[in-house]
């Protein structure tokens, strides 16, 4: 049988036409109020401080992820809400645990932990954090997973790792979700990041071509068998590789407002097209999709994914 697919609405530009820096915000809100309509699980946002090359110039719009995520829980009901990932190079990991389980009391249980390893060397230089090699922040990557792991889980945990510890760290008021928010762990590095999914995390999420995203889930559950975790805990989400259009007009001027790189990466499908596109992704053990605003920049335009949504569901 094939399982129930999760939609995540994914917003990672806030350059929206015509909106200044008054009104950014509640076109953010209108968004993400239309997806959660739309009947999308899950809205995220970038932690990032500058936008990034794939969606626009560094100089364009970019809010804070978790005081943005806070306001959208008042705003928002139902949709779960977390960071497509977060950097482990930008906070204590201990202090990323004690702001994600703030967001979890003030969406009321809705909070979504994702993590990765940091990759924008531009904005380390520019905020004056630390960019060591990739293998540091790997092993950054894991201890900082294992702390917010214990103090989601534990009351008063303790922890001495090469780059961080914790001494009996309080974290009251504790997660609503009982053992904490899903961890969700960005990237597909086959030896230690997919090894962390496995140990640590509730979801994944991948970006590739379907060979690609089969070799990654292989990987995965070889990790899992090692580490003792039955691989259908975990969900796997992919960047969705369609972009919805109403008919094929709308997808020319689509596809223009879209960089070279991102155009080579999608294809446009209306929501039937698009469910048949999918499916086969499903089959193959896929869970959950992952739509950027970058082409769902109004309501209408989500209107188009809540078609799709139910015609999978």
């Amino acid at each position: 049988m094939t399982p129930t697919p999760f939609f995540g609405y994914h917003m990672p530009s806030f350059s929206f036409p015509d909106a200044t820096d008054e009104t950014r915000f509640e076109r953010l809100v209108t968004l993400a109020r239309a997806a959660e309509d739309a009947g999308f699980d899950l809205i995220t946002v970038m932690d990032h401080f500058y936008q990034i090359g794939v969606h626009g110039s560094q100089e364009e719009p970019m809010l804070e992820a978790y005081a943005t995520l806070s306001a959208l829980s008042a705003r928002t009901s139902r949709v779960k809400l977390g960071t497509m990932v977060s950097g482990v190079t930008y906070r204590n990991p201990a202090l990323l645990a004690k702001t994600v389980t703030t967001l979890d009391t003030i969406s009321k249980g809705r909070a979504v932990l994702g993590l990765g390893a940091a990759w924008n060397e531009d904005e380390h230089l520019g905020y004056g954090f630390e960019f060591p090699p990739i293998g540091e922040r790997m092993t950054r990557l894991e201890e900082a997973l294992r702390i917010c792991k214990l103090m989601f889980t534990e009351e008063s945990p303790s922890f001495e790792g090469r780059y961080y510890r914790i001494e009996r760290a309080l974290n009251f008021p504790r997660p609503i979700q009982p053992g904490g928010p899903p961890i969700l762990i960005g990237g597909s590095g086959e030896r230690r990041t997919l090894k962390y999914v496995a140990r640590y995390g509730d979801w994944s999420n991948w970006w590739g071509s379907m060979d690609e995203l089969k070799h990654y889930s292989e990987v995965l559950d070889r990790h899992c068998e090692a580490e003792g975790r039955d691989p259908t805990t975990i969900l796997r989400t992919i960047m969705s590789p369609v972009i919805l259009v109403a008919d094929q007009g709308q997808a020319e001027a689509t596809l223009a407002h879209l960089t070279p790189e991102r155009r080579a990466q999608v294809r446009p499908a209306t929501p039937p097209e698009a469910a048949e596109i999918l499916k086969p992704y499903l089959d193959a053990g896929f869970g959950g999709f992952i739509f950027r605003n970058t082409t769902m920049l109004t309501p209408d335009a989500i209107g188009l994914a809540g078609e799709l949504i139910g015609l999978m569901r």
